[in-house]
């Protein structure tokens, strides 16, 4: 009993957050607009296409999401690496200057970045809407970079300089491999979060640099049509798809480590 419970539980949690994203897929793939299933089609695929609000708004969004997650990513490794080499009270401020910025309301660091905008009098725009991203972006990166860096053994690094490695030849070679898993998560949740930003966007962004998520608000103001359902389904599709092979690298990876570290052993 206590097993059928506990199996229960599981697939009610589960129905209840992925149940309504294969309706969504559903009707994305309905003949006409509305609630009731009429036939199977593609046409709001087709429709999608043709709608160049929708593909204008995604591609800002991407544009916009690469280029803030990459610079968060050198920026925010830079800064874990900063923090990491300071005395003990100085890292545990900033640390927990870097959780407040996380924790912060977006409402909050929507206005005050478009307040900061206006004093600088820069013109709400792509340069506006970069910067806001990758100042939200940067904590991520930093508090994913620095527990890489507390598991990194110190002897690696120095052991490379004793090689013969200089400073540059050490950290490339021996520092940014161990870390590069904190790394690369900091730079996809990054990117995650900016594709999915609404609010500090809505502050920050001018008429011609609007992104997905403030295109498809103002088309809640009327009835949203079933072409945000096929985005929707396709943006699904492709996070799931990288999900699955970043975990299939990282299976083979840890199967090639084990290999190695078995090979190893019986030397």
């Amino acid at each position: 009993m206590k097993k059928f419970l506990s199996n229960f539980y599981i697939v009610l949690v589960f129905a209840f957050l992925y149940l309504p994203i294969f309706v969504l897929i559903a009707f994305s793939f309905n003949e006409t607009k509305g609630n009731v299933w009429t036939g199977f089609s593609f046409k709001w695929y087709n429709e999608l296409i043709n709608n160049e609000l929708i593909l204008t708004s995604v591609a800002n969004t991407l544009i916009i999401a690469i280029i803030s997650a990459l610079v968060a990513a050198v920026l925010g490794t830079a800064a874990a690496f900063g923090m990491h080499n300071m005395r003990k009270l100085t890292k545990n401020a900033l640390k927990n200057a870097t959780y407040l910025q996380n924790l912060n309301p977006e409402i909050v660091t929507g206005i005050s970045l478009m307040l900061l905008f206006t004093f600088f009098r820069l013109t709400p725009g792509y340069l506006t809407l970069i910067l806001a991203h990758i100042t939200f972006c940067l904590p991520t990166v930093v508090l994913s970079v620095l527990p890489k860096l507390r598991q990194m053994n110190v002897n690696l690094y120095e052991a490379a300089m004793d090689l013969g490695c200089n400073r540059r030849q050490a950290f490339f070679k021996v520092v940014l491999p161990e870390i590069m898993p904190g790394v690369v998560t900091g730079a996809l949740m990054a990117l995650t979060y900016s594709i999915d930003d609404f609010i500090i966007s809505y502050f920050t962004s001018g008429p011609e640099s609007q992104t997905l998520p403030i295109t498809i608000y103002s088309m809640t103001k009327k009835r949203i049509s079933p072409e945000i359902n096929a985005l929707s389904t396709i943006l699904f599709v492709i996070v799931f798809a990288i999900l699955i092979a970043v975990n299939v690298i990282g299976a083979k990876k840890e199967k090639e480590e084990e290999r190695k570290a078995m090979a190893f052993s019986k030397k």
